[in-house]
């Protein structure tokens, strides 16, 4: 290989491990001396050319961290699914808690995440307030994240697991809008059908009143209660699919457990900040109660570092279609835990949101691995 083959191959190299997300190594500029130093020459064999790639200086340094870097194969996709489990025990822990209003939980379930991200960052050595490019992007991942995180507690307390779990997945669409509007990335016609599906279960689940009439059946609530729920569930899924492009457009630039403090600590001021307002602070009574809230931070901390990880080593493709075992742990957990079966409007509906979930993130899947 010659001096020339081998300078255009590094010139092409750093563009490589950019879009990769790998850290650059510092490379020599292109008009330096292809003569080796002094240092170089004595730990190089072959006249100051590396044995591996044959030139000089070394370019194989950058290797070593870029074979360490590489994710092992289904590794993201196992991440999501025991992210999958760990959310939905949290959600089943915050359906159990009825004294708590759905933003206390969210800001006892911050105070928990905040005791244990303190001593992880520290040990880590990344700092708390991270690079500085990317800092405005952790300030939104945090504020959209923390409200998606409040609204979703206030739907499971006021409607079925069942239905407000569903209508989260309805995420994937509104993220395919946002990826196209912020990320630029194509909005096709079959992305477009997907959505009218998704919206269509989502009707079914919602059932209003000038489409249904008064049928209520299946309902553990008054219809005004469940729609108030079902709104709630709606702004998750709007807040999340925000929160996974912010999370794509960081990728492996920030650490993850950096990413969670933004959130916990962003979620803490922002529950604060609504308890005072709405008034509603109050100490639970129950020891129960108390393990359900401890329980919970518990739970959700464990899903947010995996799925935070899955989204940084794996395509937004399969980590959404992984994620619909939200949906099955929630009906098992529903009919086992509170012998609620749930209605076969819940069941149609559930059918179309996580059908068009799957057949957007197989689409896409496909689409990025061309």
């Amino acid at each position: 290989m010659g001096p020339q083959e081998s300078a255009q191959e590094r010139a092409g190299e750093p563009a490589e491990l950019l879009e990769s997300g790998l850290q650059l190594t510092d490379h020599a500029p292109s008009n330096a001396s292809e003569e080796p130093t002094d240092a170089e020459a004595a730990g190089a064999p072959g006249g100051g050319r590396c044995w591996l790639c044959r030139s000089s200086p070394c370019c194989s340094r950058a290797e070593p961290e870029t074979k360490k870097k590489a994710p092992c194969p289904g590794l993201g996709l196992f991440y999501t699914l025991l992210s999958a489990f760990l959310f939905s025990v949290a959600s089943l822990f915050v359906k159990k808690v009825q004294d708590v209003h759905a933003v206390e939980i969210s800001a006892f379930r911050c105070v928990f995440q905040v005791l244990v991200i303190i001593p992880c960052l520290i040990y880590r050595k990344t700092g708390f307030i991270g690079p500085k490019g990317q800092r405005i992007f952790l300030i939104l991942r945090g504020v959209f994240g923390s409200t998606a995180m409040i609204l979703i507690y206030y739907a499971f307390q006021t409607t079925s697991l069942a239905d407000a779990t569903v209508i989260t997945f309805s995420c994937p669409v509104f993220t395919s809008l946002f990826a196209w509007i912020f990320l630029k990335e194509k909005y096709s016609l079959w992305d477009a059908f997907f959505t009218l599906f998704t919206i269509t279960g989502v009707i079914l689940i919602v059932r209003p009143p000038f489409l249904f009439g008064s049928d209520t059946s299946g309902m553990e609530e008054s219809y005004s209660v469940h729609l108030k729920g079902m709104i709630a569930a709606i702004g998750h899924a709007v807040f999340a699919a925000v929160t996974l492009v912010i999370l794509r457009k960081m990728g492996k630039s920030v650490d993850y457990f950096l990413s969670i403090w933004y959130y916990v600590i962003l979620g803490l001021t922002e529950s604060i900040i609504v308890l005072f307002i709405i008034g509603e602070w109050s100490v639970p009574y129950c020891g129960l109660d108390r393990l359900f809230l401890i329980l919970i931070g518990f739970f959700g901390l464990g899903g947010q570092i995996f799925i935070t990880k899955a989204l940084q080593i794996e395509n937004a493709g399969p980590v959404a279609l992984m994620k619909t075992m939200d949906v099955v742990f929630a009906f098992i957990f529903q009919i086992i835990f509170f012998n609620d079966i749930p209605s076969w409007w819940t069941v149609g509906g559930a059918f179309c949101v996580v059908a068009s979930s799957a057949g957007a993130a197989i689409r896409r899947w496909f689409q990025s691995s061309k």
